[in-house]
């Protein structure tokens, strides 16, 4: 999925699409394009943020109670930044992505875990604190996902190695 952001079919737009379907790649140019990465930021950053702040894949995530309303309301957070910038965002589309969580395998965690768990740096910068930072831009509070880049940034940089003396 791509496109332009004033939703036109541009020429390039067009090639590129061209290009793909030669190449055996099912794409798609979005009238909506906003629309459409606004969508994978909401379940991205969600998913990172419920996969890392908890230690445990998707699976034990939306299986207990309680995380599995962790990730619903987080991703609600993201979806209401997304409409607060003017973004196409459907109402329950919080629910709709957490029934497509429901369908992907239990041990399937975001890059954000496994670089915790690795010890790499972490993007909760661009997620979590891309969050809060959007959301302050449009005065929507993210405690969430505040609460989520407070918890994880002093792993943010990684496991730093020590350096001789």
């Amino acid at each position: 999925m791509f496109g332009e952001y004033d939703g036109s079919r541009s020429r390039r737009a067009q090639e590129f699409l061209a290009a793909c379907q030669r190449g055996g790649i099912d794409a798609e140019i979005s009238a909506d394009v906003r629309s459409e990465i606004w969508q994978k930021f909401v379940f991205l950053a969600s998913m990172a943020a419920a996969t890392a702040s908890t230690r445990k894949p998707l699976g034990p995530v939306r299986s207990h109670p309680m995380t599995r309303q962790f990730f619903l309301d987080l991703m609600r957070e993201v979806a209401a930044v997304g409409r607060a910038h003017g973004v196409a965002i459907p109402d329950n589309f919080a629910e709709q992505r957490l029934a497509f969580a429901d369908t992907l395998h239990p041990d399937m965690s975001a890059s954000m875990h496994h670089d915790l768990e690795q010890g790499r740096p972490l993007e909760l910068q661009w997620l979590s604190g891309g969050v809060v930072d959007l959301g302050a831009k449009v005065g929507v509070p993210t405690p969430l996902h505040r609460a989520v880049r407070d918890a994880l940034i002093l792993h943010a940089a990684g496991r730093q190695e020590s350096k001789p003396a």
